[in-house]
């Protein structure tokens, strides 16, 4: 397989269409998507492999498709993203990740996000990366903690509903050092 780069269990590369079922298997498990408003149709995941193609061609970043060394399977995504909605700290690099349920509490998601900001930072001499999420998710805000992100500001994500369980979200950031 040829990766854009690797972290010691984790090959980060660019989508594939046969890389559409394997992410709406996990894009359609309650358990990945519990802390989003819905689980995503095929035809979403679809159009978000195109967008992160897109996004790849144009920016030289996307949420990577992400294999298991071990495997060669696709077990994900974890990269950066451009992010454009209306608020006082857009538009910014986003790092994110979904990981099918299978390789959570492995410690996945930590290295695969650390090994991205090393990218963000060393290859893409970007000087900052933010991370969104709702502050009810403590998994992925424990992840943004282990990689040395620092807590900007909890928010109401103008994109949910404002009564929604899932407000507020927490704005993490990591700087150039």
């Amino acid at each position: 397989m040829d990766y854009l780069f690797t972290s010691d269990r984790l090959g980060f590369r660019q989508w594939e269409d046969r890389d559409i079922e394997p992410l709406h298997q996990i894009n359609t498990d309650p358990r990945v998507m519990e802390y989003f408003p819905a689980i995503q149709t095929r035809e979403q995941t679809s159009e978000f492999v195109l967008r992160m193609q897109a996004e790849y061609s144009n920016e030289g970043y996307c949420y990577f498709a992400v294999d298991a060394l071990a495997t060669m399977e696709l077990i994900g995504f974890i990269g950066l993203s451009q992010k454009t909605f209306v608020s006082d700290f857009t538009p910014c690099t986003d790092l994110g990740w979904r990981l099918t349920h299978e390789y959570w509490n492995q410690g996945f998601a930590t290295e695969g996000a650390r090994r991205c900001l090393q990218f963000a930072f060393q290859d893409l001499q970007l000087q900052s990366v933010k991370a969104i999420a709702p502050a009810a998710n403590a998994r992925s805000v424990r992840v943004m903690q282990k990689i040395g992100m620092r807590l900007i500001k909890t928010f109401q994500h103008l994109s949910l509903d404002v009564d929604s369980w899932l407000q507020p979200c927490v704005l993490y950031e990591a700087t150039k050092r």
